[in-house]
């Protein structure tokens, strides 16, 4: 037997824990989660490396009905996903009926020509007869080459799904070097962990209204410092008065829990400067989408 590898496409509607699960899989932690849906914005490579296979996951934004260009980028950026991978996995939820959501993704997948593999994540939140009817249910929606149920909070049924994958896994190269967890830059997951602190603490339309960049980024090995500086987009004024918060108390908590995040990921202590500017209706902008990363 050769050497195995492959892109495996992780998708499915918002919220169902994709993010999550590609953390579990990669074992680091390199997609933001929260229990807000559309979480994810961009495509993010999580590499897997096992003895004899390299396994390639794309976490993608959850599929959705599109009402913003924002929203119809992250929209895009999925639906490119099911074109471009050797297989797809179809993230569901084992403690909840199929939703009008996962029907719309399995009439995409229908004509696809690879494999489809069905995850059904959150099983620790249903019962064992809830399960057996779950899967018979997915299973009469479509022909999966398998199915697996899952906890990817938990990590339970994690090492029978990547068991799974390398069972249909074609045979090829390594596209990655065997150290690398992920192909996204420094920057990029620096920006994500601010913006997972800023959607945790705020409410209503402010985490979707933000968007956050990554202006500096210098090591100092010697110090094992880390200097950056970090801007906060928003569509209002007002918006930036929130993130701000009275006296500077908001961006100075933002600043304190993503800082201790960062830490953790970098190995390193973070000095982190944040600032914020308003950009109006930035979601509905096409080139400060280009500026903000969201469209390439």
């Amino acid at each position: 037997m050769g050497f195995k590898s492959g892109f495996i496409g992780i998708i499915g509607r918002p919220n169902v824990g994709k993010s999550t699960l590609l953390n579990a899989l990669v074992g680091e932690r390199i997609a933001i989660t929260t229990p807000k849906p559309q979480t994810t914005r961009n495509r993010i490579t999580g590499i897997k490396n096992v003895p004899g296979a390299q396994l390639v996951f794309i976490d993608t934004p959850g599929i959705h009905r599109a009402a913003t260009p924002l929203n119809r980028v992250m929209v895009e950026t999925a639906r490119q996903v099911v074109g471009s991978v050797d297989i797809l996995l179809l993230l569901g939820e084992a403690h909840v009926g199929i939703q009008a959501g996962d029907l719309e993704i399995i009439e995409t997948l229908k004509g696809v020509g690879k494999p489809v593999l069905l995850a059904l994540n959150k099983a620790d939140l249903a019962g064992e007869r809830d399960l057996g009817q779950s899967r018979d249910q997915w299973a009469a929606l479509y022909p999966f080459a398998a199915v697996v149920t899952l906890s990817a909070l938990k990590t339970a049924g994690v090492d029978t799904l990547v068991e799974t994958i390398l069972s249909i896994l074609p045979e090829g190269p390594p596209f990655f070097p065997e150290d690398m967890f992920t192909d996204r830059s420094e920057r990029f997951l620096a920006a994500e962990m601010i913006r997972e602190k800023i959607m945790l603490l705020t409410r209503e339309e402010i985490p979707y209204a933000v968007a956050v960049t990554v202006d500096a980024f210098k090591e100092d090995e010697g110090r094992n410092l880390i200097n950056m500086a970090a801007t906060v987009t928003v569509e209002k004024a007002s918006q930036k008065g929130i993130i701000i918060g009275k006296g500077g108390e908001m961006i100075k908590r933002i600043g304190t829990e993503a800082r201790r995040d960062l830490e953790a990921f970098f190995g390193a202590r973070v000095f982190l400067e944040l600032f914020v500017r308003v950009r109006r209706d930035w979601k509905r902008d096409e080139g400060m989408l280009k500026d903000l990363g969201y469209r390439e």
